[in-house]
């Protein structure tokens, strides 16, 4: 057992969970909830299990679970590739945020390993009401 103990949180990706596993050569990480209090342990092979999936597997699940399921966006709208567990996603979202939410919940499937981002985002709309000024005011 090491001194400093090594944990994760639920909500901690796969990868992140590898990675501290890598750096600090142990082969099992507590996982605990905000509390602190343990909920579960992650090993290697829980980790490995992950690279099961087939690209096919991981690419169905984004285009009819994810997209529809949690944002109800039409799945033609995000093109949707999977090679090596890598996700690309293209296509122009509805708004900002609803793109960042997208790569994000993408990240958080099981066998995805990295997701290229190549979203268009629209721009801003700029409000009506909104506008800069630059301002000198003398110092009293």
């Amino acid at each position: 057992m090491t001194t400093a103990v090594v944990t994760v949180r639920p909500q901690d990706t796969v990868e992140h969970a590898a990675r501290l596993m890598y750096d600090r050569k142990v082969k099992r990480l507590p996982v605990t909830d905000e509390s602190g209090h343990l909920v579960g342990i992650i090993s290697r092979a829980d980790v490995l299990s992950v690279f099961d999936r087939t690209d096919a597997a991981i690419c169905h699940e984004i285009t009819h679970d994810v997209l529809p399921g949690e944002f109800l966006v039409d799945p033609s709208v995000v093109q949707v590739t999977v090679m090596d567990g890598i996700v690309t996603l293209v296509g122009r979202p509805e708004t900002n945020r609803i793109g960042h939410e997208i790569v994000r919940q993408v990240r958080h499937v099981p066998g995805v390993v990295a997701v290229r981002d190549r979203l268009d985002y629209p721009l801003p709309e700029p409000a009506e009401d909104r506008f800069d000024v630059l301002a000198n005011f003398p110092i009293d």
